[in-house]
């Protein structure tokens, strides 16, 4: 598996996720459509935080399943926590956040988040 590494503009927040990038989510829910984030959806024992756990705010919304990671200081959103319909931990990591890596030769789909 391949190591990305990432981080918030700042660098309080920094990380590695392992795997291979096969496509993007970008989603139009209230927050998604305002940070602007394109998702990448990986096991959460795949994401490694280089910086403390504390180093990162949360904000939690709605039905309060989704744990949206900030940075406080420079406010990226690299990450976000959550579980899968399976019950699985997944990391929703921000690819606008990774280092190094090409985002126009990443598919993206588009997920109707208002919808719900």
């Amino acid at each position: 598996m391949l190591m990305h590494k990432g981080s918030c503009h700042c660098g309080k927040i920094a990380f590695e996720v392992e795997g291979e990038i096969d496509s993007g989510l970008a989603c139009n829910c209230s927050i998604c459509q305002r940070k602007g984030s394109l998702l990448w959806f990986v096991p959460f024992t795949n994401l490694h935080l280089l910086t403390p756990e504390e180093a990162a705010s949360t904000y939690i919304f709605n039905k309060h399943v989704i744990q949206h990671k900030f940075c406080p200081t420079c406010g990226m959103h690299p990450y976000a926590e959550g579980v899968d319909p399976k019950g699985n931990k997944v990391a929703a990591i921000n690819l606008r956040c990774l280092e190094d890596i090409d985002l126009a030769a990443i598919p993206v789909h588009h997920y109707d988040g208002r919808a719900l």
